[in-house]
């Protein structure tokens, strides 16, 4: 696989997490409950974390969403940010409480005294705000001279860079996201070419898992081969758990994370065992290994099974009522169809127990 080189930008700290500055691609994603919901927000920020997320985004739209940072916050393994529109005061309280960053655009937020006094207190503990423009919701001005384009969305974002860069702060991350898969690519890559600040990749509004996955596959895949982007969500209309299985198959496809890669054969007329089903309990007993830098093939025909998927470090070819196992395309043994996953999981463990 071709290295992909990644564009330089500016190393900022989200926590302890690094962005940008050629630190590895960092996986977000967004609760979907109340912030200030104690016992759902905390128990959807362990799941989150368990699933791989490295940082965690929530709406803070009230005062009692900025206090439950603070508790927040002893849940948490993962750094938080908190997304607030148009109130500088929420985004004060917020950083009273103790958030390691923000997602607010400086210019939206009213008075000059108003982002004075939130750069101010970001100042103090070097929180990084992001700026993130959305394509639903341009300034009227750039539209009516720019349209819906890539354009507005770039000037939009740079205005609020300026605002920050006019107060002297720099600890900033931006994101240009839209619906529409050019827009996303052509928004983004004239953004890199302006911009030396880390920048948060994401389509918005992508869809359910199936529509969704498959455009920000497409849409972040691309971006990331051409070494733009420095963290990233995959937004669905789905369990926000659900997003990070994606980010996380989008990374490790393109060699920027490493992790368990499962290849499997599609039916055809040659299979003679369930692979639909077979490859489904593979998955489902290798979910503990997700973090293994391993390739598996799970491959429906015995006879061609192992050389198809030599380049797989361990894998598993069905035939009638039976299988073979193989690891770097040689074939291990021969056992009934029942015992082919457990054979597998116990390689694999055996494998990784002597490494």
């Amino acid at each position: 696989m071709k290295e992909i080189v990644r564009r330089s930008t500016k190393r900022i700290y989200l926590g302890d997490v690094p962005i940008g500055g050629a630190a590895p691609v960092s996986i977000q994603s967004m609760l979907s409950v109340k912030t200030s919901n104690l016992e759902a927000a905390s128990n959807q920020i362990r799941q989150l974390v368990s699933a791989g997320c490295d940082i965690i985004r929530f709406s803070v739209m009230d005062q009692e969403d900025a206090k439950a940072i603070k508790e927040l916050k002893k849940v948490s393994e993962a750094p938080l940010v908190a997304d607030i529109h148009y109130d500088y005061h929420l985004a004060l309280a917020a950083i009273s409480h103790g958030i390691d960053g923000l997602r607010i655009n400086p210019g939206n937020i009213g008075k000059v005294e108003g982002v004075q006094a939130l750069v101010a207190a970001a100042r103090e503990r070097m929180i990084p705000i992001r700026i993130g423009v959305n394509s639903g919701s341009l300034p009227p001005e750039l539209i009516q001279k720019f349209g819906v384009s890539a354009k507005a969305m770039v000037e939009a974002a740079l205005g609020h860079v300026r605002i920050l860069e006019d107060l002297n702060y720099d600890q900033i991350k931006v994101s240009v996201k839209a619906s529409s898969i050019p827009l996303v690519l052509e928004s983004y890559r004239k953004l890199s070419q302006l911009c030396e600040y880390p920048l948060h990749l994401g389509v918005t509004e992508a869809g359910t898992i199936s529509r969704g996955s498959i455009k920000s596959a497409i849409a972040l895949g691309i971006l990331l081969e051409e070494g733009i982007g420095d963290t990233i969500r995959v937004s669905l209309t789905a369990d926000p758990v659900k997003e990070i299985a994606v980010a996380k198959e989008i990374l490790v496809s393109l060699g920027l994370k490493q992790g368990l890669s499962i290849i499997s054969c599609p039916t055809c007329g040659r299979t003679r065992i369930d692979i639909i089903r077979l490859t489904e309990e593979v998955e489902k007993a290798l979910e503990p290994y997700g973090d293994c830098p391993l390739s598996v093939a799970v491959m429906g025909c015995a006879v061609n099974g192992p050389g198809e998927a030599r380049e797989a470090d361990f894998g598993i070819a069905g035939g009638k009522n039976e299988g073979l196992l193989f690891a770097k395309g040689e074939i291990i043994k021969k056992v009934p169809e029942t015992q082919l996953v457990s054979e597998l999981v116990a390689m694999i463990r055996e494998y990784l127990g002597s490494v």
